[in-house]
Order: structure tokens, then sequence, then C-alpha cells
């Protein structure tokens, strides 16, 4: 039993964790809340069973859900895993995590943080609005909602929780004052516009971004309401602002939730709405609007298993880099084309803007770790290309499935080790193993492969120092 601001909680306690799940952190976002800034959750009179995940929010995607999974739009619901045999007065540290997807799919079920709790850390996980429920933007919307411009509600729903994590945390043996949140792809892209949204401020102590793509711009608001105009009326809508305010919040989820032909760019993404989101993380970064809290950030080996197009078409990719297209394929790739793809798309996309977003946050004193997680288990090898986008979730979490090798289960006791010292301390390298440096002033990269962990000083130079040139102009560093 736990007594939270609105109210007493039941929870389940398994394998040495209590676990509280479905809890309300905001009001269900239906009707009138529909596209509004998240509203204080209710309160409940007696205890309220919190037993069992709440529906994942309207899913923008073709996959069938799993058995017994409810989807919803009343979906802003919290869990909060934490040891069961803490001390009353424990103020350990809080782990938040937010899940990736695409900001078109996902759910706060995904993970099962366990370990985590288990090795002394109340582990959070919340839902978000997705698709067009939780990134749209309208003129209509703008000029009526109390809250203007505000385009990412799925950004306000993760500000939302944080802000519930403060002010609960403390009921279930967490220290308010060291939050680190962590994501991984969508989830990761998150925490860095976190990092850089006033909103946010305040609420979080350390940030992880497992694959952010921290360089990737967000969409401009006036881009964004000419596209969400355009999908509007491509469903009947019209009318002034305010009737055609109401006809949109009449609309059945559903509706709103299924690609249109022609459409394909009004699903979802982050937009820079200047409310949440000021600004894209990488322009933040630059001009030095990030929080100041540790911060780690890395990817995977094989990034471009994330968009299987550029594998199969490698020339959509290359053909964008004009004249400097023959330089790439001999220098990234070999000759190989295809290869070359591959690379600029996973050093290009995700591994150079970590190092970028290291630099920034040296510049102004921050504490900044990049890693760069290669390990692929021995069986896979002979057909494995790297390590796809995701897979090092399980290691972090420290819940690889029961053929795991004893090698692949050393790593991810070393992984999940760091991410805990980080959770306690602000720097991974008090979790005991191999010394983690702070990437500045070396570049340096801590490498996941065989052995565990190895510190590498100046990465991939030559080959980030490439990339870079060609997808921003010119090296980050002279």
């Amino acid at each position: 039993m736990v007594k939270i601001d609105d109210g007493l909680l039941r929870g389940v306690v398994s394998h040495g964790v209590a676990s509280f799940k479905g809890v309300p952190f905001a009001a269900p976002p239906v009707g009138d809340l529909r596209w509004r800034a998240p509203q204080p959750p209710p309160s409940w009179r007696g205890v309220r069973d919190a037993s069992r995940y709440g529906p994942e929010c309207m899913q923008m995607s073709d996959q069938p859900l799993p058995a017994g999974v409810r989807e919803s739009e009343d979906c802003l619901t919290i869990n909060v895993l934490t040891p069961a045999h803490r001390r009353a007065d424990a103020k350990l540290p809080v782990m938040v995590w937010i899940y990736g997807g695409g900001l078109t799919e996902g759910s706060a079920s995904d993970v099962d943080g366990t370990r985590f709790a288990q090795d002394g850390v109340v582990l959070v996980t919340f839902n978000y609005r997705l698709g067009r429920l939780g990134f749209f933007a309208h003129p209509a919307l703008a000029r009526t909602n109390p809250e203007g411009a505000l385009s990412d509600y799925g950004f306000a729903d993760q500000i939302a929780a944080l802000k519930w994590v403060k002010r609960n945390i403390a009921a279930f043996g967490g220290d308010p004052a060291r939050v680190t949140i962590f994501g991984e792809s969508a989830g990761a892209t998150s925490v860095n516009y976190l990092l850089v949204s006033p909103e946010a401020r305040g609420l979080f102590a350390g940030a992880i971004a497992e694959s952010g793509f921290g360089r990737q711009p967000g969409r401009p608001l006036v881009d964004a309401q000419a596209v969400g105009a355009a999908f509007i009326s491509s469903l009947g809508v019209s009318g002034d602002d305010a009737a055609a305010a109401r006809a949109m919040r009449a609309l059945p989820a559903k509706a709103l939730m299924t690609p249109v032909q022609g459409l394909v760019n009004a699903a979802a993404g982050a937009i820079v709405d200047g409310v949440v989101a000021p600004e894209s993380p990488a322009e933040g970064f630059a001009k030095g609007n990030q929080a100041r809290v540790p911060y780690i950030a890395g990817g995977d080996s094989f990034e471009a298993s994330l968009l299987p197009d550029y594998v199969a078409k490698p020339e959509m990719l290359l053909d964008s880099l004009g004249k400097a297209r023959d330089q790439a394929v001999t220098r990234l790739g070999d000759g190989d084309p295809t290869k070359a793809a591959e690379t600029l798309f996973t050093l290009g996309g995700d591994i150079e803007p970590d190092r970028y977003l290291a630099r920034q946050d040296a510049i102004r004193g921050i504490p900044a770790y990049n890693y760069y997680f290669a390990y692929v288990p021995k069986a896979e090898r002979r057909t494995s290309k790297g390590v796809s986008h995701g897979d090092e979730i399980a290691y972090v979490f420290d819940t690889l499935p029961k053929t795991a090798t004893a090698a692949d289960e050393a790593v991810a006791r070393v992984v999940h080790a760091y991410w805990v010292a980080f959770a306690r301390t602000g720097r991974p390298d008090s979790a005991g193993g191999r010394f983690w440096p702070k990437a500045e002033p070396n570049d340096a990269v801590m490498v996941f492969g065989d052995g565990g962990a190895q510190a590498v000083a100046n990465f991939e130079k030559a080959q980030l120092d490439l990339v870079a040139s060609y997808r921003y102009a010119r090296p980050p560093r002279d």
C-alpha cells in the first residue's frame, strides 16, 4: 500500500519488487481535452488497484495488438517498480524510461524494469500520446486553445509524468532530486527535446539518449499546420475555427490514426511549436540552452537496420550527396554503394550527432559520455551486419532471453551496471568496471563489444569528420 497525492494504491510484490501499475498521472485526454495540454489527474476514494497496466495509447501501426492488450485514447497512466524491502526513509535513485516507436507506436509495458528495482533503483514507465493525437498542429487549434500553438502533446504528457514523479516518487522510496530520464529511438529523441525544453527544467538530474539521432530537425510549426489542415480537410471537416475544432474533437480516434494516401507526412513527428519545443535539440545545444545535467548518448553499430529501404536502394541516400556521392562510396563503402549508405546512415544519422552534442555540453562544462554498442552474440555473427537499432535495450535492462550465452549475459551485466551507476551518481564510471571517461577533450567513446567495455579516444574520427562534412556542410571541429 502506498499513499500518493491522489489517493491510496495497492500494488503487487514479486521477486523482491513492489510494482504499482496503471496509475493516472493526468486526466483522460478525450472529448474537449483532445489536443489540449494534460490536465491534473482525478483523485479517488478508498484503495485503487494498481496491479495491471493501463491501456496503450492509440497506435498508428498495422500490427495487431498482442493478446490481452488494449489501446485507448484514455491512456495517460504511469507505472512504478521499487524494491519491496526498502527502508522507510529510503532515497533511492529514480530512472524514468521513455519508449520509442517513431512517436507513432509503443507502450510503457514494452520493457521489464525488474532488474533495475532489484538493484536499488526506482524504475518508472508511462504512456504518452502518439501519432496525430500526440504530435499534431492545426491553425484552428492554435487559435482556440488556451495553450496557443502547443502541438507536441506527447512531449507535454512526458513533462506531466515527470511532474507527477517529482510530487509522488518519495512515497515509493525514490529521491525526487535524483531522477534520470532515459529512452531509445523516439524515446531518446524525446530525451533530447526535454533537455532543451524550458517546461522540463528542474524535473530531472541526468539523461541518457539511446539512438537519439540528435541532429534531426523538428518540423517547423507553419509546415506542420499546413499538413494538419490538409489532413483534416481530407476528412470533410470545415467551418470557422471554433466549429472546426469541435468537429475535429468529435472524429473517431481511429480515423485520426489511419494513414492517408498522399499525406504520409501527416503521421507524426516532433514539431518546433515554440511552447514545449522551442527549438530542435542540436540548435538548442549549440546555443547553450540545454539543461545542465550529466548526459549519456550513443547508438548501435547497425542503425541502418531502422530503414531497410536504404539497404535495398542505397541510391535513395547516396544521391542526396550530389558531387560527393562517388567519394562516399569509395571512402565509406570501399566501393560498395550499399555499405556506403549503411555507414552514412549509422554514423551520420546517430553516432556523429552524439559526438556533436557531447562537444556542445563540454563547451559549457556539462559532463557528457558517448557509447557505441557493437556486441553481437557469437551465433549471429556470420549473418549479422552489426547491432540492429534497439537491440541494446535487452542489455540495458538485463533481460536477455533464456537462449543467451554466458558471454552475452556478461555484456548485459556490464552495460546495466553502468546505467545504474549513472543514475546513482551522475558518473557511469562509478560502476566499478573499466573507467568510462567523459567524451571530451578526446572524443572518447565507450565501446561495448567482446570482453565488455573499452574506452576508445578519437573514435572513428576520420569517418565521423567525413560524414559530418557531407551531412552538415563541414565537420563540427576543424
